[in-house]
This record gives structure tokens, C-alpha cells and sequence, in this order.
């Protein structure tokens, strides 16, 4: 097994000449992340101005990613350790497909029953006419869950094979404390900028957008490196991504309305950061109660 795989398997401490080697990658990635990523505020403000359909979060997506293997080339890392694996992914997967359906379905129920959103679908096509209002959500979901999730997952895998791929092993690899926090308050952090400046804001407050935008990222955060950690592999973080992505953002959003519905659903909404907390403290002691050496997602 190589170095970085023994590192983030065993969770045992780096060597000194390891350590130094994290830490300067991560400075050259950090380095090199800053200018893609202004370039890539710059690019979404301008094209959301401009009012264009398709591409515009493209370019922001893609930073982690080509920091990340832009660092690797310069510091002749390779690309083994980041890994693209699929076998022992399986539960993993399935884990990341079904997250976005678990936390939608609660937290959106929750907003529909007391009023605090209106569930409104988009119509069905004609041949689901006869099935309704709820008919068109599921046709919905379904396409989403899963076309959405494909289309998804290049820019999904922009930002996972720099997050989880190379920053979180290397936090590990550097010896840094608590480098899952640390990770997800980078990736918190980065999200900030187009959240006041690009519009990116959910709600009509951006200072409730960002707190509940950050609490979510957290929360997020963690599982998808638990993913990681626990099958070796960036693929159940990339799948994860997507997933989240294609169903809270283009399936249980497109089938909500209300005044002031963005406050409470939507990935920074209230009750959505809510159960994505409850799910992921729950996630977290069914880790720790797991026998030694013993894999929550790997299988």
C-alpha cells in the first residue's frame, strides 16, 4: 500500500519528512486555488448578469480539482492516493444516492405540512397527466436522482478530487488538528465569496444564506470524508455531491413555492440544515459504536 494510503487507512501519524511534504502541497495548492477560484467568482457574476442558462458556477466547480492536479504535476505526487476506485464503494454509493432523498424527504414534508412552503411540481409531461400533482414530483425525483446525478458529476468531481481528494489527505498527512473540521471550513469558506457578491445567496437575507449555507457544508462535509476515509476512494464523495446537488437543488426546489420558502428549505434552509445535522450525528456514532476495525460505508 503507498504512504498516503497507509496514512488515511490507519489514521497513524506522518513521518517528519511526510508531514513536510503534505504542508508544502498544501501551500502550492492554496496557492494556485486562490486565482481559479477568483476567476471563477468572476466568470459566475458576470455570466448571472448576463443572464446565461447553462455553465455559469463551471469554472468555480472546477478549481479545487485543477489546483489539485496542477500541485501533483509540479510536485510530482502522482495521482494514486487520490483514489478512483470502485471496488468496496458499493454501500458508500448507495449511502450518497440515498442521503439527498432521506434529508429532501423529511425536511421538505416537514415545510409542506406546517405551511412553511408550498409543494407546487412542475407540470407532468402528457403521459403522466392522469397521475397528478404527485405523479409529476415523482417523474420528477426519478429523473433528477438519476440523469441529474449523471450530468452532475464532472463538476461534482471538480470540486470532490480537490477536496476530499487532496486537501483532506494531505490536513491528514500534515499532522493538522481535527482535519475533517478544517477541510469542511475551507470548503465553507470558499463557497462565502459568491454567496455576498454573486447573488449566490438563497434567501433574501445572505447573512442567513451563509450561516445556514456553512452549518450545512459542515455537516455535509463530514459524511463525505467519512466516505472517503472509510472505502479509500473519491468516488462515493463525487456520487454524493451530484446527488445532493441534482435532487435538493433541481428536484425538491423546483417542486416548492411560497413567500418565504428559501428561509427554510433549499441547502441552506433551516429544516433542511436541520435533518442534514440530526443525519449526520447519527452517521457519526454509528461509526464510533462500529467494532474495531469495522466499516460503515466500505463494502
Amino acid at each position: 500500500m503507498d504512504t498516503m494510503g497507509t496514512v488515511i487507512g490507519s489514521r497513524a501519524p506522518a513521518s517528519g519528512t511526510q508531514a513536510q511534504r503534505a504542508r508544502r502541497g498544501l501551500l502550492l495548492f492554496g496557492l494556485l486555488l486562490l486565482p481559479l477560484s477568483l476567476f471563477g467568482y468572476w466568470f459566475y457574476d458576470v455570466a448571472e448578469a448576463r443572464g446565461l442558462p447553462l455553465g455559469t458556477s463551471l469554472p468555480i466547480m472546477l478549481a479545487p480539482g485543477l489546483a489539485s492536479v496542477i500541485t501533483r504535476l509540479v510536485l510530482r505526487e502522482g495521482f494514486a492516493d487520490v483514489s478512483f476506485k470502485i471496488g468496496g464503494t458499493r454501500r458508500a454509493i448507495l449511502f450518497a444516492l440515498a442521503l439527498p432523498l432521506l434529508v429532501g424527504t423529511v425536511a421538505y414534508s416537514g415545510a409542506y405540512i406546517t405551511g412553511l412552503a408550498q409543494f407546487t411540481p412542475p407540470p407532468a409531461p402528457s403521459f403522466l397527466a392522469w397521475a397528478g400533482s404527485f405523479g409529476s414530483f415523482v417523474f420528477l425525483m426519478a429523473l433528477v436522482a438519476t440523469l441529474g446525478t449523471l450530468v452532475l458529476l464532472p463538476t461534482a468531481a471538480g470540486e470532490e478530487i480537490g477536496w476530499r481528494g487532496y486537501l483532506l489527505p494531505r490536513l491528514i498527512e500534515a499532522g493538522v488538528p481535527h482535519p475533517i473540521l478544517l477541510s469542511g471550513l475551507i470548503w465553507g469558506a470558499w463557497h462565502m465569496v459568491p454567496v455576498f457578491t454573486a447573488g449566490y445567496a438563497a434567501g433574501a437575507s445572505p447573512l442567513l444564506s451563509a450561516l445556514g449555507l456553512m452549518i450545512a457544508i459542515l455537516a455535509f462535509g463530514y459524511i463525505l470524508s467519512w466516505m472517503r476515509l472509510d472505502t479509500g476512494s473519491v468516488w462515493p464523495a463525487v456520487v454524493g455531491h451530484a446527488a445532493w446537488n441534482a435532487m435538493i437543488n433541481g428536484g425538491f426546489d423546483l417542486a416548492t413555492g411560497g413567500e418565504n420558502a428559501k428561509l427554510w428549505t433549499g441547502e441552506s434552509g433551516f429544516l433542511v440544515v436541520l435533518v442534514l445535522v440530526v443525519v449526520t450525528v447519527l452517521v457519526g456514532r454509528a461509526r464510533r459504536s462500529a467494532a474495531p476495525g469495522a466499516s460503515t460505508f466500505k463494502g
